[in-house]
């Protein structure tokens, strides 16, 4: 039942994501072109079949691939040598993106107006080869720490320098193949483990090093399908592709048969296999851990693969014919504004509805602590999409070389990125990688190839690819307008926020028995709160005075009082009066906030082996009437009683609500000490 309505769920999200498509197309083919398309029951049925497909497909994917896959990312995070982890990398970005829908398309798409020259599976395993490529290479720079603008940059270079030697048919479809990778399948176990990574890795920061490797997805296609097409173009023989028809073909109404639906089962089973074969590979042989649930998970890769073939069937019959003819009716309409008008609209309202750009934008949020608005995040997105698409339609309709338009827009994206701020680089760059999935690349190709098909003189091959690419270049450019945007306004992260607030209705009344009176950051404001406090006593060597000490720092005491201690030990009792009272011992004394108590007297027992071959004695008591002790506004934050539970005395709860309020300050003063670097 709980599954039932999971997927009911699902089915639910599926249809909201194709209303926005729906809407506009609707708007326009109603208002503004005036007339009903022909065939519109097959596409709305193929509208209904993308719907239920799409909603399988991601069932499958949450009891199947992603907890196995997000499992294994955490156990190599944690525990993996960085070989196999890189290995593991690698795969995982080869098995997902070969999965990819959109790209199965898309490349069937080319393949067959291409005059036979490129082959769909070969195109497939180049992609895919080079998004393994990417992530082995993301994780390897998380892993040194490198800053990711520099890798960036430098595959901006390689692209351009690379696009000066490639055929002018493969420029527009290498370009639109960054854009396709990363998609349902791919981007939530990339992100997963660029996250996990960077938050076990010592000294990696979430935000800044765990974000990127979509945007390394979305690069090495561009170049490595560039490669492809000069090798395709200049040294296979003319007789090899004699026997192709010339005459390219745009879509037609796909025919549902027994024996296209057994063949589309197959090529799903085929391309699902590498992801199946790599989970069971990693878990068994390299962890040697079982998985758990084995027949949900098998179950939910039986659910891929039939949402898989459900949805690429529901394509060919709805959102590709459904462009191809909005477009050639746009194309014979009296103005050339309805056609950037349309391609801005369906940019926008797809990019707002995509389900991967959500993810990454309450992910984005979480990380940053709340400075990252995921609403706000979304809007940027989806407007430079919106920009994007109705430019690229523009390009078609004027007939201008693509890749002028995109060495335009990297040079601003690399002017951007020297005066962004830190946080917001990797996310931008991130995010137009997931703006195209498997709801807005078949439209948006469809509309480009059908511009291209329906205006005099232009080639599909040439002029139609290359909206995606587009639609990829601007949110990174507007993202990180929004990054400069957020900092020129001063806005703040949720834990700023709180500590800038915390003492503004603080009691300032000493007399008050039962609150504790504090000084701020050890200046002159004094301020009464509800906190609990003890004293932790240590008493060691002389020798050992420095060694606890500094056990104390590290476990987060700020201040200790060191006072001369004389010790006597019991067999010298009888002796009493014989005794010298030269003090060989000193005597520690830390007043502390009742969270701190248990840390540093661990540390300090760990670090001088008290329990053990150690000398030295440790003990606490509470402390009532705490009046003139200085604190950060750190520590208020976290022992303002008033700032636990009050309804629940769970111990449990209250030291889970502290661990968090500390992971976020801590990700905020690496954020701060990033940036002042």
């Amino acid at each position: 039942m709980t599954q039932l309505n999971f997927f009911l769920k699902l089915l639910k999200e599926s249809f909201r994501d194709l209303v926005p498509i729906i809407v506009v197309i609707l708007f326009f083919q109603l208002a503004i072109i005036q007339a009903v398309p022909d065939g519109w029951l097959s596409t709305a049925i193929g509208l209904a079949i993308v719907g239920v497909g799409l909603a399988i497909f991601l069932q499958g994917l949450e009891i199947g691939i992603f907890p196995v896959g997000e499992g294994l990312a955490r156990d190599f995070a944690k525990h993996g040598t960085m070989l196999w982890v890189l290995f593991f990398a690698f795969l995982i970005g080869f098995g997902t993106t070969i999965a990819e829908p959109a790209l199965a398309v898309i490349a069937d798409k080319a393949a067959s107006i291409s005059s036979g020259r490129i082959d769909a599976t070969i195109l497939r395993l180049v992609v895919a080869g080079s998004v393994g490529f990417a992530i082995f290479l993301g994780v390897y720079r998380i892993y040194k720490g490198h800053p990711i603008h520099y890798y960036i940059i430098a595959g901006y270079m390689l692209v351009v320098g690379v696009t000066f030697f490639a055929p002018q048919e493969i420029i527009g479809l290498a370009y639109d193949l960054g854009g396709v990778t990363t998609s349902t399948v791919t981007v939530p176990l990339v992100a997963a483990l660029g996250i996990g990574l960077a938050t076990t890795i010592k000294g990696r920061n979430p935000v800044i090093d765990g974000f990127g490797l979509i945007a390394f997805a979305s690069l090495t296609p561009m170049i490595f399908v560039q490669i492809y097409g000069i090798a395709v173009y200049n040294f296979v023989e003319a007789k090899d592709v004699a026997e192709v028809a010339v005459q390219a073909t745009v879509s037609t109404t796909a025919d549902i048969t027994f024996s296209s639906l057994l063949t589309g089962i197959i090529n799903v089973i085929k391309d699902v296999a590498p992801i199946l074969l790599i989970i069971l590979f990693f878990q068994y042989a390299v962890l040697k851990k079982r998985i758990d649930n084995l027949k949900t998970v098998l179950l939910g890769f039986v659910l891929v693969i039939l949402g898989l073939d459900a949805f690429i069937l529901g394509l060919e019959m709805g959102l590709f014919t459904l462009g191809e003819t909005m477009a050639y009716q746009l194309t014979k309409s009296d103005s050339v504004m309805m056609i950037y008008a349309f391609a801005f609209a369906i940019g926008f309202s797809t990019t707002m509805a995509e389900p991967a750009l959500m993810a990454i934008a309450k992910k984005a949020k979480e990380i940053s602590d709340g400075k990252i608005n995921d609403f706000a995040l979304r809007i940027f997105v989806a407007f430079g999409v919106a920009v994007g698409i109705a430019l690229g339609a523009f390009r078609i309709v004027d007939g201008g070389h693509i890749h002028y338009y995109i060495i335009f827009g990297y040079i601003v994206v690399i002017i951007l990125t020297s005066i962004a701020p830190k946080y917001i680089i990797p996310i931008a760059y991130d995010s137009g990688g997931v703006t195209t999935s498997t709801v807005t690349v078949p439209l948006v190709a469809a509309l480009g190839i059908g511009l291209a098909t329906n205006i005099e003189g232009r080639s599909p091959l040439i002029d139609g690819f290359g909206l995606i690419a587009f639609a990829s270049l601007f949110p990174m450019i507007t993202v990180m307008l929004y990054g400069i945007i957020i900092e020129k306004l001063g806005v703040k992260s949720d834990t700023e926020i709180e500590t800038a607030n915390i003492l503004k209705d603080a009691l300032i009344d000493a007399e008050n028995m039962d609150l504790a009176t504090v000084n701020i950051d050890g200046s002159d404001r004094r301020h009464s709160l509800p906190m609990d406090f003890s004293a932790v006593v240590i008493i060691v060597p002389k020798d050992k005075k420095i060694d606890a000490i500094q056990a104390a720092s590290k476990a987060g005491a700020s201040g200790v009082t060191v006072l001369r201690a004389d010790g006597i030990g019991l067999g010298e009792m009888d002796n009493f009066y014989r005794t010298s009272f030269e003090a060989n011992d000193a005597l520690l004394l830390f007043l502390l906030p009742q969270s701190l108590v248990n840390p540093v007297i661990k540390s300090i027992i760990h670090s001088l082996h008290i329990t053990t071959s150690g000398k030295g004695i440790a003990f606490a008591f509470p402390l009532t009437h705490m009046k003139g002790i200085s604190l950060s506004r750190h520590d208020i934050f976290v022992n303002r009683k008033d700032h636990k539970n009050p309804e629940n005395n769970v111990e449990k709860l209250i030291k889970e609500e502290e661990e968090k309020v500390l992971e976020k300050l801590q990700e905020h003063s690496k954020i701060v000490n990033e940036e002042s670097k």
